[in-house]
């Protein structure tokens, strides 16, 4: 945090507001070197994250557990959405590339989110354990290599464990935010709350980190404003360096951790980021394929240089969000829609402090669909190389499947369409030039051919690079 052994200046003393754990918890546990559960180590004299613990819940009813809602898709039979009903294996010839599963594999409760309030046996285990300072990560599946027994699956297995965030990366981002905190003259204004892919799970090591300041007061404030107050209080921090302030639609805070190269992008009261952060978090916990699928498209379309909004292409939100519906409109998905199957877990009404409490209550989805990692990269970028209706539809991860974008008369001039699942707007916005759109569109069809012909990922991605450079960042 302070390079050379330097020590931080005296500041005032923070008395962080009374923390009441949910419940009493074991240490915590860790897998040997990912972080993969809730449980992440953190300095005792680190200031925590004073959420507002809800009393202990039940579990989810037995016909849930037992038997979710299986999502039915007449409306992709529609001529708003034409497309081949099959599952990824699809993409392939099965003579040639087998992708049969021989068993079901067995989600036992022992991946059941960790630091969760529910007290059934249904979701207990001895390794269930949560640091009860810090929400983290959730904790993938002991049976994710059943999903990588195949060379392009076993590919993508090695790029994500290799480029996975770790549990020191999120203990650098915890340390810097609650030094900011622990300032008196930010404290006094409002908190701070870790967001964004680095809280979701879907963080690489050398991702950003997203930070949202929540004003005390319930006013409405001026983001430019409070961003300039924060970066003068921010000049006189010998811990954070190069600051500056983007004046976008949602304006934001950009600065570093002095003699690291771990970056912050910090915003006001964008609330609806919290939420969205919940639920993607959500999603990377019911389904042990979603993280390493997203890390590794994340990774792709970086390098294919489709994946940066300030450059008119997809944000990394709108790309998550576009894993997820393929995944909900498989013939046998691979994933409901939380939103629809637990509208309780995420209204749009529910206090901030409330939100983490209710995101514990989603159970394991399983799936049917138990395609390997390789065989769902390979219908992803199909789909959208060949199946989705980009003119006629609006990816919605909310309503788990395609909408018709005549619904929507103010996106029938958008070129991409990605609904927000809480706000509902397009956020996928950013591509509004044709030439942008047309160089996504090209690459994922360029990629689904090469990587259906060589059934290597390094064909579509210099993955040797891209671990040398995930692990030697700092």
């Amino acid at each position: 945090m302070f390079p050379h052994g330097a020590s931080p200046r005296r500041r005032p003393a923070y008395n962080p507001r009374p923390y009441h754990a949910p419940a009493q918890v074991d240490p915590p546990f860790f897998q040997h070197r990912a972080v993969d559960g809730y449980d992440v180590p953190v300095h005792d004299s680190l200031p925590i994250y004073d959420w507002k613990p809800r009393p202990l819940a039940p579990p989810p009813p037995p016909h849930i557990m037992e038997n979710w809602r299986k999502r039915k898709h007449e409306d992709h039979d529609s001529p708003i959405v034409k497309r081949l009903r099959g599952d990824a294996s699809s993409s392939l010839p099965s003579s040639r590339h087998p992708v049969s599963r021989h068993t079901h594999p067995s989600f036992s409760p022992d991946h059941a989110v960790a630091g969760s309030s529910r007290s059934s046996s249904v979701f207990s285990h001895p390794h269930s354990h949560v640091h009860p300072h810090v929400p983290a990560i959730p904790r993938s599946s002991t049976n994710m290599h059943f999903f990588a027994d195949d060379k392009l699956s076993a590919q993508v297995m090695k790029l994500f464990e290799m480029c996975q965030q770790q549990s020191s990366d999120l203990c650098q981002k915890e340390k810097c935010r609650s030094w900011l905190q622990r300032d008196e003259r930010v404290s006094e204004m409002g908190r701070l709350y870790m967001t964004g892919s680095t809280m979701s799970g879907l963080a690489s090591r050398s991702s950003d980190a997203d930070l949202c300041y929540v004003l005390h007061e319930s006013k409405k404030a001026d983001p430019i404003a409070v961003l300039s107050a924060l970066q003068r209080i921010m000049r006189s921090m010998i811990y954070v360096e190069r600051m500056r302030l983007i004046r976008a639609k949602v304006p934001i805070l950009r600065f570093q951790e002095k003699g690291s190269n771990l970056v912050f992008d910090l915003n006001v009261n964008n609330t609806v980021g919290i939420r969205n952060t919940f639920l993607l978090k959500s999603y990377a916990y019911v389904e042990p394929r979603i993280r390493p699928l997203i890390v590794v498209i994340k990774k792709w379309a970086r390098h294919h240089q489709i994946n940066d909004a300030s450059q008119g292409t997809l944000s990394s939100y709108a790309l998550v969000l576009m894993v997820l519906h393929y995944l909900q409109t498989l013939k046998e998905p691979v994933l409901p829609s939380l939103q629809m199957d637990f509208p309780e877990c995420f209204d749009p009404s529910l206090e901030i402090d409330r939100i983490p409490e209710a995101a514990k209550n989603i159970p394991r989805y399983n799936s049917q669909n138990q395609s390997s990692l390789g065989t769902l990269l390979l219908g992803f970028l199909r789909y959208y190389a060949t199946e989705f209706s980009w003119k006629k539809s609006v990816i919605s991860v909310r309503a788990g499947k395609a909408l018709p974008k005549q619904n929507h008369p103010k996106w029938n001039d958008k070129l991409i369409c990605v609904e927000e699942p809480f706000e509902r707007k397009n956020v996928a916005r950013a591509v509004f030039k044709q030439a942008k759109f047309d160089a996504i569109k090209s690459q994922f069809l360029e990629s689904w051919q090469i990587l259906w012909k060589e059934m290597d990922l390094n064909s579509i991605l210099p993955v040797q690079d891209i671990i040398e450079e995930e692990t030697s960042w700092k």
